[in-house]
């Protein structure tokens, strides 16, 4: 029997405790995982591991989430169409966030406290199994 091929994501997160926390947790569950401490390392592996998937923090050093995804989106069409979930503990009240979050289009905005990780494992999964 075929081994199954791993999907992978890249976690951005420059909290370390809780980047330690998520990448345990998708490795537990299956995922390849690669990991990024901020916004210019998150572009760069991005651009050169090309995941499944990427969860991306808003509030970061050297370039925050959302100049990291405006570029990535900008820079190709894998980078147009890579589904991202933005994970963060800012309102998504904010009219400016939301703006931003509209025009860069990510699949999920989550706030960190709102869910559980098990939580944050079902929307990946879901997002994934999209056609």
């Amino acid at each position: 029997m075929a081994e199954e091929i791993k999907k992978k994501i890249l976690v951005i997160e420059d909290d370390l405790p809780v980047l330690q926390a998520i990448v345990d947790k998708f490795t537990r569950e299956g995922f390849k995982v690669i990991q990024a401490k901020d916004g210019e390392e998150g572009f760069m592996t991005a651009k050169m591991e090309r995941p499944d998937l990427i969860l991306l923090d808003i509030i970061m050093p050297k370039m925050d989430g959302l100049s990291m995804l405006k570029k990535l989106r900008a820079e190709s069409l894998w980078g147009k169409n890579v589904p991202v979930i933005l994970l963060t503990n800012l309102s998504p009240d904010d009219d400016k966030i939301n703006e931003r979050i509209a025009e860069d289009g990510p699949a999920y905005y989550l706030v960190k406290t709102n869910w559980s990780m098990s939580d944050v494992v079902a929307k990946v999964k879901e997002r994934l199994n999209r056609p």
